[in-house]
């Protein structure tokens, strides 16, 4: 167990076992949606030409004693041989594309942020959703439908608790109006919609914890769910992706909501008519939850394979590794990661130097090598006790720590800049093989400009020098160890 550890939902709760599913069959949604995707470059100009031959390699690193932190280093010059320890990339070899990296502003985050000076909640606002300066431009959020475990206070919330008296005025007053400003400082944002729950007058428990929802209100939620998009449009942020029950295999005391793949099947089929009649283009993802159910998510997608706005499947970390999602990638289909969130470590405190080695290999690189579109950790901002919160976490950490009027980066905050602050959406994966002893981890990606982004783990107790070619050009690096690089250098696109 590492000194830090993803977030537990064991205590006091139901998890529920996945109803039985028949065997998937492939589609190739994959392929069709890939022309949806606009290709927002915002906040980050390369600093050479695209067609410019490489001669040298722009390096950014972050060292285990915190000494430097997604620091400018020397470039790193083309010209050297390639070493025995070698990263060997082929743009020729195009992946999955690219999404997005984020969290979520939670009403726990929001109202963390919002009660921040002006002057400093506006710094920090920059520095996550711009990558100009010393911004890591965040550029996808996963945004909860009404109230989570993280709300800013009780009691939690619908956007409907009362039939008839719906209502996103609580969202209104901090939630909103710091979308729009990232919005505006980023406006290639992604935003995901993920709701707990149905209102618990829809439910068979009649309350927001816990509990299905009952046959006779399946339309009920589906106009709830449509009437959501709406009133997030008319707030200036427009919903680009929307799932219908956040874990739905996991049912407990705060909002949460039991559901089937066949009972999702049911209302995707249903919003699919309600969303097209609204006039909306939001794409619907299946699942959302955690990786050892993958067959819950390829029922889903290949019972709904008729429907084009069902985009893929979304995933959790807590159960399960990210090698589940080759079993999506195999039938076609679209992989998202969109919530994850480490605790601090067993003496109270997150040790920075395991954090950064873990949280990189296990959220960043091994979810982006496996095929997912994006990384998603869970809170932007907590306080330094992991709250304001209601639910069984206690220490969860956010990108970033708000103690005050003070704002503190976590791991998570250059965890995720090693990647968003250089790979634009609309960029893909290009395959890298990484040859030599374990422990140096990478993935690669080819921006539509053709500059290319490999970021590198050496997750060894000892400095690594290696080389990384590409297209017959190397350049030679030494990483000390526990650290984390990113290299750029312009390239001609390959595709």
């Amino acid at each position: 167990m590492p000194p830090f550890k993803l977030r537990s939902l064991a205590r006091g709760t139901r998890a529920r076992a996945p109803r039985a599913v028949r065997s998937p069959g492939p589609t190739a949604r994959f392929a069709a949606a890939a022309t949806a995707l606009a290709l927002a470059v915002v906040g980050y100009t390369p600093a050479f030409p695209a067609q410019a031959a490489a001669t040298r390699a722009q390096v950014w690193i972050t060292t285990p004693d915190g000494g430097r932190k997604l620091a400018r280093a020397e470039d790193a010059p083309f010209g050297s041989a390639r070493r025995g320890t070698a990263i060997d990339v082929d743009a020729g070899r195009p992946r999955q594309r690219f999404t997005g990296m984020g969290g979520s502003l939670t009403e726990a985050s929001a109202h963390l942020i919002a009660r921040l000076p002006e002057d400093t909640r506006e710094a920090l606002l920059h520095d996550l959703f711009s990558a100009d300066g010393d911004g890591i431009g965040l550029d996808f959020l996963r945004q909860p439908f009404g109230g989570t475990d993280f709300v800013a206070h009780l009691p939690y919330y619908s956007y409907e608790d009362f039939p008839g008296l719906f209502s996103i005025d609580r969202d209104k007053r901090e939630i909103l109006p710091l979308l729009r400003r990232a919005r505006a400082i980023n406006p290639g944002l992604t935003v995901m919609a993920s709701p707990w729950t149905a209102p618990g007058w829809m439910k068979d428990s009649g309350s927001l914890g816990g509990g299905d929802l009952k046959p006779d209100h399946y339309a009920d939620y589906a106009d709830y769910l449509v009437e959501a998009v709406e009133a997030y449009r008319d707030e200036g942020v427009p919903v680009d992706y929307l799932t219908v029950a956040n874990e739905p295999l996991f049912e407990t005391l705060y909002p949460s909501m039991g559901m089937s793949s066949g009972e999702q099947v049911r209302l995707f089929r249903l919003l699919d008519e309600k969303l097209t009649a609204a006039g909306l283009g939001t794409r619907l993802l299946a699942f959302d939850h955690n990786w050892n159910h993958a067959e819950y998510a390829l029922d889903v997608l290949r019972r709904t394979a008729g429907i084009g706005r069902v985009a893929g499947a979304s995933f959790h970390c807590y159960g399960g590794e990210p090698e589940r999602q080759r079993d999506l990638l195999r039938a076609g289909e679209r992989v998202l990661f969109t919530e994850c969130s480490t605790t601090d470590g067993h003496d109270g405190a997150q040790d920075f130097a395991e954090a950064l080695r873990w949280q990189t290999r296990n959220l960043v690189i091994r979810p982006l090598r496996e095929g997912s579109e994006t990384v998603v950790l869970w809170n932007l901002a907590l306080d330094p006790d992991g709250r304001p919160g209601f639910g069984w976490c206690r220490d969860c950490n956010g990108v970033v720590e708000i103690d005050g009027s003070s704002v503190r980066r976590n791991t998570e905050y250059y965890a995720l800049g090693h990647v968003s602050k250089f790979v634009r959406p609309g960029a893909h994966r290009i395959a890298s093989t990484v040859r030599g002893p374990a422990g140096l981890e990478n993935v690669t990606f080819e921006n539509p400009d053709g500059t290319r982004v490999s970021v590198v783990l050496n997750a060894d107790d000892t400095g690594r020098t290696f080389s990384v070619t590409d297209d017959g050009r190397s350049f030679s690096y030494r990483l000390p160890a526990g650290s984390v690089a990113t290299f750029t250098w312009p390239g001609v696109p390959a595709h």
